[in-house]
């Protein structure tokens, strides 16, 4: 090789940053961090400190700066729920959705075994018809029989979830339907309290003294771009988990009050320029007893993995995008500047951070996207923030949400992962010889925490990429049974 040849014109940008990071000092670390995040794709950077000291001898407990980090910086985990955006961190937040589930269920994590016998049901709630759709119908026996348009699909068929005629279909009431659904859901968890106190002959106010309802949902989009919610929902004591139903209140009662609380629930949408829409649920209903565990078929284990499962799926599941579609440059205003305005350099006054008819979406979701992008720039649907939701198709509510007394919740569980890391640490630092606190001890903290950026370096991704195909390659050895190659 001849002496005079630049390395750095054949070496790739990410391995010369990964030399770099190695001649910065304490590699080791470095990598330590980086593998801590288990293969998060977009770590969030900070710079500060955090001091702990006892507040009785004035002893340092603990000391840390990112300024004696190598890189002069922390990483930390995006926290990002969504499989599309971080599939590490939505594995997390899945697995906290099923304890909260589960716990909700048959007890644990603070809630009582006893929850097993409250009266509860797994109920699917749909969106209505905005007009007729590709579909894969099928008989009561499982066997499938031709679409409306006389063709049998296959289970991944594109054309599945659109239009039969899209002309004439309703796309101003999909997205307005998508955008109401979570006030939709709200005001059917107040008709389903009156429905079960007027089936029981006793007011609500009455029916507070004896009993509750308490729920968990999550929201599933389908094929056509309408989310539906599965939603657990339990008849609890007055305090809520912690006591006992009333004997006389059972899985009947409940399902009746649902049955009759579905049909009364309407909202009305007014505007001059669309019309008003009424906003209602579809006529498909499911509601089903959940049993004890192996006392059934729909168990209380089947119901929180299943309810898990959607929790950490987004609209990019219907054929979407997940990303906004408003220019961050104006933040979707289309001008830039103060007193003297020009045209938004970014977008050119679109709006738009991508223009829509470029999007990689099957027609049926882009004509949802613009629908939702025409209809936030009227007036009556400002509070709406439909362009900022555009990518979603209108839907702007949670995807995961529970009443006060179902259960546990994540906040919970984040505080009792965070004491175990606590106490992995004073185990350390006991180990190493360095002073350690009590439970009787009391500390003092002073921390001062500034968020610098997103991502890695270059290097830092090569050693990222290598942590999530080691975290995916234990996964499927401890999935499929197999031994280590």
């Amino acid at each position: 090789m001849p002496r005079d040849l630049d390395l750095r014109n054949v070496i790739s940008p990410a391995v010369r940053d990964l030399i770099e990071l190695a001649n910065l000092g304490d590699f080791d670390r470095t990598r330590d961090q980086i593998t801590r995040l288990r293969g998060c794709t977009r770590p969030v950077n900070l710079v500060g400190h955090t001091h702990t000291r006892d507040a009785a001898t004035g002893e340092t407990i603990r000391s840390y700066s990112t300024s004696d980090e190598p890189t002069g910086r922390l990483l930390t985990t995006c926290g990002n729920r969504r499989s599309s955006r971080c599939a590490t961190c939505s594995r997390v937040y899945a697995a906290d959705t099923y304890h909260l589930i589960r716990a909700g269920l048959f007890g644990g994590k603070s809630v009582p075994e006893t929850v097993r016998s409250h009266p509860r049901v797994f109920a699917t709630l749909t969106a209505p018809s905005f007009g007729p759709v590709h579909n894969r119908p099928t008989t009561k026996d499982g066997k499938p029989h031709a679409c409306r348009c006389g063709q049998h699909h296959a289970d991944d068929a594109p054309e599945l979830g659109t239009p039969l005629h899209p002309a004439s279909y309703d796309y101003t009431g999909a997205v307005l339907w998508n955008a109401h659904a979570g006030a939709l859901w709200a005001r059917f968890t107040l008709n389903l309290r009156r429905a079960l106190a007027a089936h029981f002959g006793i007011t609500q106010k009455d029916m507070k003294q004896v009993l509750r309802v308490s729920f968990a949902k999550v929201a599933e989009y389908q094929k056509r771009g309408l989310v539906h919610f599965h939603a657990v929902i339990r008849i609890d004591g007055p305090d809520g988990h912690t006591s006992s139903p009333p004997a006389w209140a059972t899985v009947d009662d409940l399902t009746h009050a649902i049955r009759t609380a579905v049909p009364r629930t309407a909202l009305t949408v007014t505007s001059d320029t669309v019309g008003d829409h009424k906003i209602r649920w579809g006529q498909m209903l499911d509601v089903r007893e959940i049993t004890a565990l192996g006392d059934g078929e729909l168990t209380d284990a089947a119901v929180a993995g299943y309810v898990a499962k959607y929790a950490t799926k987004s609209a990019e599941d219907s054929g979407t995008v997940d990303r906004s579609l408003v220019c961050r440059t104006c933040s979707g205003h289309g001008i830039v500047g103060g007193r003297i305005r020009d045209l938004c350099p970014g977008c050119e006054g679109t709006r738009q951070a991508e223009p829509l008819r470029d999007l990689p979406v099957h027609q049926h979701v882009r004509q949802m996207i613009r629908t939702a992008w025409d209809l936030g720039g009227l007036p009556e649907f400002a509070d709406l923030k439909l362009c900022k939701w555009a990518h979603m198709l209108g839907f702007r509510g949670h995807f995961s949400t529970k009443s006060r007394a179902y259960s546990t919740t994540l906040g919970a569980l984040r505080d009792v992962r965070r004491a175990w890391r606590l106490a992995q640490a004073e185990a350390s630092r006991a180990r190493a010889g360095l002073p350690t606190t009590d439970e009787n001890t009391t500390l003092v903290t002073a921390s001062s925490w500034t968020y610098l950026s997103s991502g890695y370096r270059p290097g830092e991704e090569l050693l990222a990429a290598q942590v999530r195909h080691d975290v995916a390659q234990a996964d499927r050895i401890k999935s499929e049974g197999e031994p280590w190659l």
